[in-house]
Order: structure tokens, then sequence, then C-alpha cells
């Protein structure tokens, strides 16, 4: 038996965030993420959901009571083959715009779109 699950890298992102169906809806919309599980959590909500991104498992939970501050803004970097088709997806599925795409001084073309719940998306293309 391995100290991991099957599949599973070392590391996975675990976002805390006011509302788990908007927060999959959102990286199937854009990442075309695949659910792989959502637990509800006793009285309503979400206690734990996880989404495949291409090679990574993105984990998430609701923030309990799903208030705002007890959500944490986080930022997620993902590389995608097209950064800039994949942005605009983004800002199709309801996205904000934190900083659109643009070359930088890596190399790679990155731009930054709010989800609205407390995670923004670095999208980049490397090189």
């Amino acid at each position: 038996m391995s100290w991991k699950a099957e599949g599973y890298s070392s590391v996975s992102p675990y976002l805390i965030v006011q509302d788990a169906e908007r927060a999959l809806a959102f990286m199937e919309a854009v990442f075309d993420a695949r659910r792989i599980q959502v637990i509800p959590r006793e009285g309503g909500g979400t206690m734990h959901a996880e989404a495949w991104i291409d090679d990574t498992v993105v984990m998430l939970g609701e923030a309990p009571g799903g208030g705002a501050a007890d959500a944490s803004d986080i930022n997620v970097h993902v590389y995608v083959p097209d950064a800039v088709a994949t942005f605009d997806r983004a800002r199709a599925a309801g996205g904000t715009v934190v900083q659109e795409p643009g070359r930088g001084p890596d190399g790679d073309m990155r731009g930054g779109i709010s989800d609205g719940n407390g995670t923004t998306w670095w999208i980049s293309t490397h090189g």
C-alpha cells in the first residue's frame, strides 16, 4: 500500500472557499476540470471536494458557516497550452480580470483572473 493515493502528486492545493459548487463549476468551465468527489457537510454545504485539472488534484472545502471572513484569498498558478484562450474562457465564465494576459520578464504569457470566490487564477503558457 502506497503512502499516497493512486495517481495523486505529493502536494495538492487546498482552497477554502465560500461556495464549493461555484468554485467547481468555474474550474470545469475554464480548465476542463473533472470532479473526483464531493462530500457534503452535515447540515448543508460542502465539507470536502476534489477535482482533476490536467495532472493535478485540487482539493477544496467551504469555510464553516460560509462567511467571507472565513474564506482565504488564494492564488493558484496553472500552466496551460494556450494562456490567452484559457483566459478568455475564464472571463466568459464570469471571472474578474486582475491582470490582462501579457508576456512577463520570464518570457511566459500570463494573466490573472479572480473567480469571485476568493481565488485568483494565474493562467500561464511557458515561453
